[in-house]
């Protein structure tokens, strides 16, 4: 009577062995085998901060409420201040934050860093997060995906180039920052890391997110060098015991009196545009520099002489909006129009200057960037900029219209410059936010709340919803669901609830 019980034991212990596999396969999907890479079809919808390399696309389509359809909890982390300050435990995610959206098939899956020390691939279908990848700091900045034409090996075939705090337990003499990394978004494994240098800035952070063309990456990073790298690891080589990629090109994008005018504050943290051959990136020193691609060279100098935090925007009369922080300036921040075809005293279009008021430690101005129109305009529709202030208003201007016979002070309260029209203002809290503007829809976020308001070919506008929460990150948009991480500790899919 033994041997039938034996054997229902064996029975027993094999199908619950399958179950527990067939389960866990199913709650945790495992990286695509080599052999299938061909088979893959993917389209990468949003490859990096604000959308496309002109920092002007923020998905196709955007809902007509904030309803929650699904959250995911991201998590908390520790991140160290300073040696005098100590370390503060972060939740969430914050700025800049925004989702990096690609569809397999029919299934969107995202791509967040938060605050927990994780990159995270998301199922956007329910929240459920596919792989994660630590880093040793919180993850503030978004990444980028590059997609590798040359290489059948999959875990080669799409890569994320990702950047974090210095890490916990490092400062800033610390020998190594490998703070900039680039991770398989199929497999979630590292594939190299990059050494941030130690210069006259007093960050090794990486919060920028790198403009890749063809197979060349370029990012100011927060060391405030402007790197040119190779984003393959077949290309990478072992340095001070790590994989790290091939550097091509190092210029900084400060001046000697920079680091003693905002005491070694040069720091980088925007992401670099792409306008006529030339990459152009605004810088905490207080300069917006073009790098000219066929000379390699820095041709393009603007000075404002402000921190500035948010990154160029390329309009479609090839212009530069300039977001202007209220730091080291005896004028007010706000937002610069600038014309890069001409030369740097020459180059501004206008300035929108916005009311100085204090906030958890900023002067004021537009940390942020600022969000536009012109990829979704058929010229049917006005050319909105949308901007969002310390001083807690939402600003829409028309861009390509100024007000006549008007003129404002600029950021050194001595020179004066054109203003456009100003066609909306709202009050919506403190915002270091990008507000995002998707056809008639504009979608802003602060420490308040996110809104979603709907304008008209009359400049007409109203809100058609409101989500009240902390946020610092921007948001994305695909099919009617908005995408946005909260310094709640949570990552949100807002849309049309039923």
């Amino acid at each position: 009577m033994r041997q039938p019980a034996a054997l229902w034991k064996v029975l027993y212990l094999y199908f619950t062995m399958l179950f527990s596999a067939a389960f866990f396969l199913a709650a945790y999907p495992q990286p695509v085998p080599d052999h299938l890479a061909d088979s893959l079809n993917y389209r990468i919808l949003i490859p990096t901060f604000l959308g496309n390399q002109q920092r002007n696309y923020y998905g196709n389509m955007a809902p007509d409420s904030l309803g929650i359809i699904w959250r995911l909890y991201l998590g908390k982390g520790e991140t160290v201040i300073s040696r005098k300050l100590g370390s503060r435990i972060w939740e969430g995610a914050g700025w800049t934050g925004q989702p990096l959206l690609i569809e397999e098939d029919t299934n969107l899956f995202i791509i967040q860093g938060a605050f927990d020390h994780h990159l995270k691939k998301i199922d956007a279908r329910n929240g459920r997060v596919i792989w994660q990848y630590k880093f040793d700091d919180v993850v503030k900045g978004t990444g980028t995906i590059w997609n590798n034409q040359h290489t059948e090996e999959l875990k080669n075939k799409v890569v994320i180039l990702q950047g974090s705090r210095l890490g916990v337990g490092n400062y800033l003499d610390t020998k190594h920052i490998p703070s900039y990394r680039a991770i398989s978004y199929f497999t979630g494994e590292e594939l190299w890391r990059l050494d941030v240098k130690w210069t006259d800035s007093y960050s090794r952070d990486a919060d920028g997110s790198a403009l890749i063309i063809n197979d060349t990456a370029y990012l100011g990073l927060e060391n405030s060098l402007f790197t040119v790298f190779s984003p393959d690891y077949s290309r990478a080589g072992l340095k001070d015991g790590m994989l790290q990629p091939a550097i091509y090109r190092e210029l900084p994008l400060y001046e000697t009196k920079d680091v003693i005018a905002h005491q070694n504050n040069v720091v980088t943290e925007s992401s670099p545009s792409l306008l006529d051959g030339i990459i152009y990136t605004a810088s905490g020193s207080g300069h917006v520099m073009g790098y000219d691609l066929h000379q390699k060279k820095i041709v393009w100098d603007f000075y404002v002489g402000s921190d500035i935090d948010g990154s160029a925007v390329v309009t479609s009369d090839s212009c530069l909006l300039i977001p202007v922080e209220k730091q080291y300036i005896s004028g007010p921040g706000g937002v610069f129009k600038l014309d890069p075809r001409k030369q740097p005293g020459q180059a501004v279009v206008w300035y929108f200057p916005v009311e100085n008021r204090k906030y958890a430690g900023w002067e004021g101005g537009i940390i942020g960037s600022a969000g536009i129109n012109d990829f979704y305009n058929d010229g049917t529709l006005p050319f909105l900029a949308a901007f969002s202030g310390i001083d807690g208003k939402l600003y829409v201007v028309n861009h390509k219209e100024l007000v006549p016979d008007k003129t404002v002070i600029g950021p050194d309260s001595i020179t004066t410059y054109p203003a456009p029209v100003l066609l909306y203002e709202k009050t919506i809290g403190p915002s270091i936010s990008t507000p995002i503007i998707v056809k008639d829809k504009i979608i802003a976020a602060s420490y308040h709340a996110i809104y979603l308001l709907q304008y008209n070919r009359e400049s007409e506008f109203e809100q058609l919803d409101r989500f009240v929460n902390t946020f610092e990150a921007t948001p994305v948009v695909h099919d009617k669901k908005v995408y946005i991480a909260s310094r709640d500790g949570y990552f949100y899919c807002l849309g049309n609830v039923p």
